[in-house]
């Protein structure tokens, strides 16, 4: 056994090791398949003494000597970068500011052991260190703008990745000519002093193209487009075997009342609703009915690999990248109304005041008896409040379930409000499309009580199950949102009194809501959500026992979305073995590593979104130079001010240099840029006339320039 030690810590303490999951790295020291066992064993107590680490994917690295740390790397658009580190014992270490000269030739992304040369020292002064080693790195395949210059073929990659292009060979290599957009496999990273080299591997086709900037984007995030031959052929075999009649023993709720409300364009329907009320005690009874896409993909078959390495379905404007093959997807497990479908089932009861007194689990067959969009909901409440005809026509206990789900949700929403539960508002783009499917235009994302009706049963049911699984002592993949660094609510604090908001204690959980609650029918209400955004730390999946912040939950999961995330599957595979066999299991260390991977690929999948959507926005007004938008100034630096269109969700920069009617300086406490000479100033919530004056599509940037005389904001009521 003392062997197999000291082989193991040779190897990964090696300067050219690459982290490898265990089974790789039981091959790469040479133990036979038959002593894999004694390997683990000896693995685990490697870990548990401390000299070994599992790391990024469940990967196994040596522990970082005295005075390094290891993090993911993200570089700065002009200079240098930033070193996130891993996170120990549940806690995040500061940020290491990386100097240009000590980055090596880390991109974005990579994970980098750093050597520490100057501890932070509080809030503003950032602690400094150099990157030793590239240990893993995000990626190797990367997507630009081919051109030649000189004989040469070179690359611009989009985004700030890099500030060269890349070198990849002589020119019209795979066919590219100038201005196609292509992909290409990085051979040697670029640093500051050379421009590196890469090897092209896909031509999308001509920048501007129909079709091209999402193909562009599905690359440049290694987005999987095709499903395996085995995970359809498993998909084809399920679905011919599906029969509608066939209940599988499971409770049948057919006959029940039961709808659905989803956005108009969805595609598949994982969650539906029943609500009865009592008429003598006035308790609740809310059924929240979510697909069981666990029957269809079981653990190790080829659907649930395929699931498993995508961990979410990917929402892309005018394209969806599903978890699972649309058979599964859109057709057996998606609730479609009139169709008898397999679902498992959380049944909670509620007191008039709606305080929760009693669960239940089930598998059950249901049949939707309406499928509704937001829209149509809303319309339907609004008329009924203005006692005025319903713009649909409905059964009459139809309409009477509609109202109970208004009347429970509005209780539900109050409650969780008065327990802390923190609201963000943040803007969310929706494009307009002509007809040939270009951008038309784009508008801000409607967020009524449709959308927030729905979202109190889901948090509901999601509570009720997280709960259930943690009074068996059983590990399970929750949604974690640890509380906030207290230095980065005192900043936060800073802020908003800055901009006129009384806020007497920093990290008071209701003085925050409070804050959000004001601003929210403010110009600044942006500024103020985004300020807050920052000051939190991102929500994961993991199985550590730690609440959810925002939500003011001690104890949550996801549950409700098993058809677009995989932690939700997980999660109805608990509680499948619960409702079979009356009991739980799981490891605790395989739920951490998949729990890091589907965090991963969360944030993967928001980014590449966001970043499409910022393209067709970008790409829709370098076609419309000079035109005129009203803006809200959501941030001030002293190199100018950002602005976020009222009516086009936008945001662009109006440079300092742009600002010829006098000389500006910032001023830091007031988020200020204050003229000198006819006192002119622009601070956070004012409303300022631009024009748009450059659009740079590679480097994702939008300029903007002062139109005409601007409009101040007014003081914040409080």
């Amino acid at each position: 056994m003392s062997d197999l030690i000291e082989q193991i810590l040779a190897t990964v303490s090696r300067r050219s090791y690459l982290p490898l999951k265990p089974k790789a790295l039981a091959r790469k020291v040479g133990v036979p398949g038959h002593q894999y066992a004694e390997f683990r064993k000896v693995l685990r107590q490697l870990i548990k003494s401390g000299r070994v680490e599992m790391g990024k994917n469940h990967t196994v690295r040596a522990v970082a000597s005295q005075g390094t740390v290891v993090g993911i790397f993200r570089k700065h658009p002009t200079s240098g970068g930033f070193v996130r580190p891993h996170a120990t014992d549940g806690k995040v270490g500061p940020e290491i500011r990386i100097r240009d000269d000590d980055c090596l030739d880390a991109s974005s992304g990579d994970e980098v052991l750093v050597k520490l040369t100057r501890k932070a020292r509080g809030p503003d002064l950032l602690a400094r260190g150099e990157i030793l080693q590239v240990i893993q790195r995000a990626t190797n395949q990367f997507v630009g703008t081919y051109f030649e210059r000189e004989g040469d073929g070179l690359v611009r990659v989009d985004g700030t990745v890099f500030s060269h292009s890349v070198f990849v060979g002589d020119p019209g290599a795979k066919g590219a000519r100038p201005g196609d957009k292509v992909v290409f496999e990085m051979l040697r990273f670029p640093t500051p002093e050379d421009r590196g080299e890469g090897v092209i591997t896909e031509v999308l086709g001509p920048h501007g193209q129909p079709g091209v900037d999402t193909l562009s984007i599905i690359r440049a995030f290694g987005l999987p487009t095709e499903f395996a031959p085995q995970a359809l052929d498993e998909a084809r075999a399920v679905a011919a075997n599906f029969r509608e009649t066939d209940l599988q023993d499971r409770r049948d709720l057919t006959r029940d009342l039961i709808v659905t409300i989803d956005p108009a364009d969805a595609r598949d329907f994982d969650d539906a609703i029943s609500l009865s009320r009592d008429a003598e005690t006035g308790h609740w009874s809310l059924g929240v009915h979510i697909a069981d896409v666990s029957y269809f993909a079981p653990p190790g078959s080829a659907l649930d690999q395929e699931a498993r390495k995508r961990a979410t379905s990917v929402y892309l404007p005018q394209r969806v990248l599903p978890m699972f093959p649309e058979i599964i997807s859109n057709s057996l497990a998606s609730l479609q109304e009139g169709r008898v479908r397999y679902v498992k089932t959380v049944f909670m009861e509620f007191t008039p005041q709606g305080q929760r007194t009693r669960v239940s689990f089930c598998n059950a067959a249901i049949k939707v008896r309406q499928r509704f969009t937001y829209e149509q909901v809303f319309a339907v409440l609004t008329a009924v409040e203005k006692h005025e005809p319903p713009p649909l026509e409905l059964a009459p206990e139809v309409l009477d379930l509609l109202q109970r789900m208004r009347d429970l949700a509005t209780i539900l929403r109050r409650r969780r409000r008065n327990r802390g539960a923190l609201e963000l508002t943040m803007p969310e783009a929706e494009l307009e499309y002509d007809e040939e499917g270009r951008v038309a235009g784009a508008h801000f994302a409607v967020h009524d009580f449709s959308h927030q009706m729905i979202e109190e049963f889901m948090l509901s049911a999601n509570e009720a199950v997280a709960e259930h699984l943690a009074s068996q002592e059983v590990a399970f993949l929750r949604r974690i949102h640890p509380a906030p660094e207290p230095n980065k609510l005192r900043a936060f604090a800073e802020f908003a009194r800055g901009l006129g908001y009384k806020m007497e204690m920093d990290g008071d959980r209701f003085a925050l809501q409070r804050i959000l609650e004001l601003s929210a029918k403010r110009p600044d209400v942006y500024a103020v959500h985004y300020a807050l955004l920052r000051s939190l730390k991102q929500a994961i999946y993991s199985p550590q026992e730690e609440g959810h912040y925002a939500l003011a939950s001690d104890c949550y999961c996801h549950f409700t979305s098993p058809i677009r995330r995989y932690p939700d599957l997980v999660v109805h595979r608990l509680l499948e073995q619960w409702l079979s066999r009356g009991r739980v299991g799981s490891d605790a260390t395989e739920l951490a590593a998949l729990g890091e991977h589907c965090s991963k690929m969360e944030r993967r999948a928001e980014m590449a979104e966001r970043e499409l959507v910022k393209l067709k926005l970008l790409t829709y007004l370098d076609e419309r130079i000079g035109m005129e938008l009203e803006v809200i100034i959501t941030g001030v630096a002293d190199y100018g001010f950002f602005g976020q269109a009222e009516h086009l969700p936008v945001e662009g920069l109006v440079h300092i240099s742009t600002l010829t009617d006098d000389y500006y300086y910032y001023d830091e406490a007031s988020h200020t840029l204050m003229g000198r000479r006819q006192r002119h100033r622009y601070r956070l919530g004012d409303k300022v006339k631009v024009n748009v004056v450059r659009v740079d599509l590679q480097r994702r940037q939008l300029d903007f320039r002062v139109a005409g005389k601007k409009k101040e904001s007014r003081a914040p009521q409080q």
